[in-house]
């Protein structure tokens, strides 16, 4: 039978579920309002004075100042929606996933180039395997 909290267990990887959903609401939210270029100018301009309007954790906020792409993942945030952020920095996605794995942007684009991530390895955080 399938158990939800199977989905924690897949070694560097956060599948964005309904809970996850639930609890980055606002911060998805935030993320949208920055397709419009008013809002993106304001956020750009004072990232905290803009993230206060919104309802977001604590947690939440620190991390977009921070620009930690897995901390917000980890609170709720969905990657589509996160891009807003690094567009409103100016940044490519591909910059963006390059810190999110802890590699350059050089070393992120040969490892993609060769097929991504080996399959290889650890594949339970529980089982150790």
């Amino acid at each position: 039978m399938f158990d939800a909290s199977d989905l924690d267990d897949i070694p560097g990887t956060t599948v964005f579920t309904a809970a996850r959903s639930h609890e980055g609401f606002h911060l998805n939210q935030f993320c949208m309002s920055l397709k419009d270029p008013q809002s993106r100018s304001r956020f750009v301009r004072d990232n905290r004075a803009y993230l206060d309007e919104w309802p977001m954790t604590d947690q939440q906020k620190r991390a977009v100042i921070d620009r930690d792409y897995n901390a917000m993942i980890a609170l709720g945030g969905n990657i589509y929606f996160l891009a807003k952020i690094f567009a409103a920095d100016g940044q490519s996605f591909q910059t963006a996933a390059a810190s999110m794995t802890g590699m350059t942007v050089e070393e992120y684009a040969a490892m993609m180039l060769r097929g991504g991530r080996s399959p290889e390895g650890l594949r339970s955080i529980r089982e150790g395997r």
